[in-house]
C-alpha cells in the first residue's frame, strides 16, 4: 500500500466515522422528534376525547331535560283534559237531574243568596217544567222573589236581578267562577 492509498483509506475511515456520527445524531434527533410527536398526538387525542365526552354529556343532559319537560307537559295536558272532562260531566250531571232533584238544587242555590229580593229568570226548558210551588220554595229558601215569564239564555240554574245588580247562578257561570277551587279539589281526588 502506498502513501496515497493510506491517505485515501484514512480519509475514507474518517468519513465513515463522521457519517456514522451524523447518522447516530440524526437517529437520536428523529427519535426525539417522534417521541415529541407521539406526546403531542396523545395530548391532541386526549383533548379531542375530553371535548367529545363533555359534548356527549351535555347532549345527554339536554336530551334528558327535554324528555322530562315533554313528559311533564304531557302529564299536565292529560290532567287538564281529565279536569275539563270532570267539570263537563259535573255540569251534565246537574243538567240531567230528574226535575224534582234539579229544583231542589235550585232552592239550595237560592238559599246561598239569603235576604235578597228581586226577579228570578230561568231558561225556556226550566220555565216549561216548573213545579207549582216554585216561588213558595224560593221564598222559603230566603229570597223574596218574583218569577219572570221571560226566558234567559243560560243552560241551567237561574239569574236573580235586583235593579241593576245581577246574581248569576247559572251552573256554567258558577263552575267557571269556582274553577280554580274545583281544579284543586279534582287534582286532590284524581291525582293523589
Amino acid at each position: 500500500m502506498n502513501g496515497g492509498e493510506k491517505i485515501l483509506n484514512r480519509i475514507k475511515s474518517d468519513c465513515d466515522k463522521n457519517v456514522e456520527a451524523i447518522l447516530a445524531k440524526a437517529e437520536a434527533e428523529c427519535g426525539d422528534i417522534l417521541s415529541q410527536a407521539e406526546l403531542k398526538a396523545e395530548a391532541a387525542v386526549k383533548s379531542v376525547n375530553d371535548k367529545t365526552d363533555a359534548k356527549i354529556a351535555q347532549i345527554k343532559k339536554s336530551s334528558q331535560s327535554r324528555a322530562e319537560l315533554e313528559i311533564r307537559n304531557r302529564i299536565l295536558k292529560q290532567r287538564r283534559i281529565e279536569i275539563d272532562k270532570t267539570i263537563d260531566e259535573t255540569l251534565n250531571y246537574l243538567l240531567n237531574l230528574p226535575d224534582e232533584e234539579y229544583f231542589l238544587f235550585i232552592y239550595r242555590l237560592a238559599g246561598t243568596l239569603n235576604e235578597n229580593e228581586g226577579v228570578i229568570f230561568l231558561n225556556n226548558k226550566d220555565l216549561g217544567r216548573l213545579p207549582g210551588d216554585f216561588i213558595q220554595k224560593i221564598n222559603e229558601s230566603g229570597i223574596n222573589a218574583q218569577l219572570s215569564d221571560k226566558a234567559v239564555d243560560i243552560i241551567g240554574g237561574f239569574i236573580l236581578k235586583r235593579g241593576d245588580i245581577e246574581e248569576n247562578m247559572a251552573f256554567d257561570a258558577l263552575i267557571m267562577s269556582k274553577r280554580d277551587a274545583l281544579e284543586d279539589m279534582i287534582n286532590r281526588e284524581l291525582f293523589k
